[in-house]
């Protein structure tokens, strides 16, 4: 499907200077816009020469992981010839347009020179006419994720008193929940053990405890440590890992066996008290696209 677009533009009038957006149009079950540079696109350092671009207009009304391959040829009306100057990619180059790129174009669409030439037409009283003819190709829905790891990672402590430790039983416990890196953790305990540790070891984990986060992972580096009653540190687990949903936890399942656990000379329980402390320090996330 293609559709031709032609935006008058009265310079002047409009002062315009570093962009200028045009009213959108539809083409192939999308809306597009046109946008303009007069002076060039300084964030791509174009000098003496008009920028332009075309560009998804709403994307208010796609679905997640959408993706348009289109053609199209962008033109600026000869007003004095009543003809059109075409630029399009070479061989008619198919652009995708998704939530990442939303606009293809020409960065250096006609130098500013040509374009104030009044014996070429394309300024006649301080008007201009930009068309764009769009031809969609084909519409998908694409499952991507967006990688961002963190340029300065901060990391964070939170220490966990548990209280009563010969009473808690056999099932798992959980520490109060605590944030780093803009997200919510916390320590799972299981007193007798999980997993290859069942029956004979404490098991420690961490879980990311965000409850809204089914589709985001998030890149942790942590420590899992046991401190005596001055704070110290006695025994610690440290790894890097993906964490998905707040129902998975990572950790270690062979933490330290009870034998040493219960062992007055390890200081590991002192007046029923385990100290744990978890570290966290977020890398980086993943988010759908």
């Amino acid at each position: 499907m293609d559709s031709v677009f032609v935006d008058k533009d009265v310079l002047a009038e409009k002062a315009v200077d570093e962009k200028y957006e045009s009213g959108a149009f539809e083409a192939g079950g999308y809306k597009w816009k046109l946008v303009l540079y007069p002076n060039g696109n300084k964030s791509k350092n174009v000098q003496d020469h008009i920028s332009l671009y075309l560009a998804v207009a709403d994307t208010s009304s796609v679905t997640l992981g959408w993706e348009v391959y289109a053609v199209f040829r962008l033109f600026l009306l000869d007003q004095n010839q009543d003809n059109y100057l075409v630029v399009q990619d070479a061989m008619g180059k198919e652009r995708r347009f998704n939530g990442l790129k939303l606009e293809w174009g020409f960065d250096q669409f006609i130098p500013l020179k040509a374009f104030n030439d009044a014996s070429n037409g394309y300024l006649v009283e301080d008007t201009c006419i930009f068309g764009a003819e769009v031809f969609v190709k084909e519409r998908n829905i694409v499952k991507g994720e967006c990688l961002s790891m963190e340029k300065y990672a901060y990391s964070s402590k939170y220490v966990w008193k548990v209280e009563n430790f010969s009473k808690l039983g056999e099932g798992r416990q959980e520490s109060q929940v605590f944030s780093a890196g803009n997200h919510k953790w916390k320590i799972r305990l299981y007193p007798m053990g999980n997993g290859f540790g069942d029956g004979d070891h404490l098991s420690l984990f961490l879980a990311l405890a965000d409850s809204a986060v089914e589709a985001v992972k998030v890149y942790a580096d942590y420590s899992l440590r046991i401190l005596d009653k001055f704070f110290n540190l006695i025994l610690t687990y440290y790894n890097k890992f993906w964490f998905h949903t707040p129902k998975s936890s990572w950790g270690c399942p062979r933490f330290v066996s009870l034998s040493e656990l219960n062992d007055p000379e390890t200081g590991f329980l002192v007046n029923d008290v385990c100290v744990v402390e978890a570290e966290v320090t977020v890398l980086g996330i993943s988010e759908p696209i």
